[in-house]
């Protein structure tokens, strides 16, 4: 799950106690829960579906996998860079991960971790460093229009983040928020792709919510059969109580499927205003079982 958007990445929103063993009895819970809606047979059309990952980039595609299909993506890597003013700060995800799950021939559940995060602060002469868990999210993505991501795709995908992590990568509270991501294909190598979003964002200081919306605005490129590039830009409004700010950012990224259920990617977003991280870079894999 993307993105991802309102919040820095990782999965579907925001990163920022519960026992390791709370934190896995509900994340297998949620995936046991969806297991049992999952049909026992998919059709023999879906299973030529191509296979539609979430990741790489900014925005979030409309497809949805094949009903007894299984997607699970996970960034190998991901840094971030953000300086502001003499501070900076690095954030590193290592095993960001979304498992999502075709439950009908138009919709699919989603899980979404962070298992670990690793947050480096340098504020003059002292430098704070802190590894912790992330939080953990739920969504459901439902497709209104080509849910193989043909032609015109159309999807609503409400979700919400559970405060299973710990400060600074755990949020300290729920949130929730809708995308609905909306893709076009131009010509059989071009597409384009919208994908607005509106949260529930939790507070700064981790207590209470408030809202935040975005939109990315991009266009994928097929360079070959397995190779596709993909450019964007996202502005995101943020009203925190600790005051409003606006992030332009830009993303280039490069996905290679060297095999129909398989997907490698890199990429990187830079920061174009000063409210915004400086850069980030990742690279990730996703896998159709």
């Amino acid at each position: 799950m993307k993105r991802r958007a309102i919040t820095p990445r990782p999965g579907f929103g925001c990163v920022r106690p519960v026992t390791f063993a709370l934190r896995n009895a509900g994340i297998r819970l949620a995936l046991v829960t969806a297991a049992l809606f999952v049909p026992a047979v998919a059709q023999a059309d879906d299973k030529d579906r191509d296979y539609c990952p979430a990741r790489p980039g900014l925005g979030t595609p409309a497809c949805t996998m094949a009903p007894g299909q299984v997607s699970v993506e996970t960034s190998l890597g991901d840094w971030t860079l953000d300086k502001q003013g003499g501070d900076r700060t690095d954030t590193v995800l290592i095993g960001d991960t979304s498992v999502r799950i075709g439950l009908t021939d138009t919709v699919e559940a989603q899980v979404g971790w962070t298992p670990l995060g690793i947050v480096r602060e340098r504020a003059g002469g002292v430098v704070d460093r802190a590894a912790r868990a992330g939080d953990a999210t739920l969504g459901i993505k439902a497709n209104l229009r080509n849910p193989d991501g043909s032609g015109l795709s159309v999807a609503v995908q409400p979700f919400v983040t559970l405060p299973v992590g710990r400060a600074p990568i755990g949020a300290g509270d729920w949130g929730a928020g809708l995308v609905v991501p909306v893709t076009y294909d131009l010509s059989k190598t071009v597409n384009l792709e919208v994908t607005p979003e509106v949260d529930a964002a939790v507070d700064q200081d981790g207590r209470g919510r408030h809202l935040a919306y975005s939109a990315v605005v991009g266009v994928g490129i097929a360079l070959n059969d397995a190779l596709t590039f993909t450019l964007e830009d996202q502005l995101v409004r943020d009203q925190d109580p600790s005051g409003s700010t606006t992030q332009d950012l830009a993303s280039a990224s490069l996905a290679w499927m060297p095999r129909k259920t398989l997907q490698l990617d890199v990429g990187a977003v830079a920061g174009l205003d000063r409210n915004a991280p400086d850069v980030e870079i990742y690279a990730g894999i996703a896998r159709r079982f």
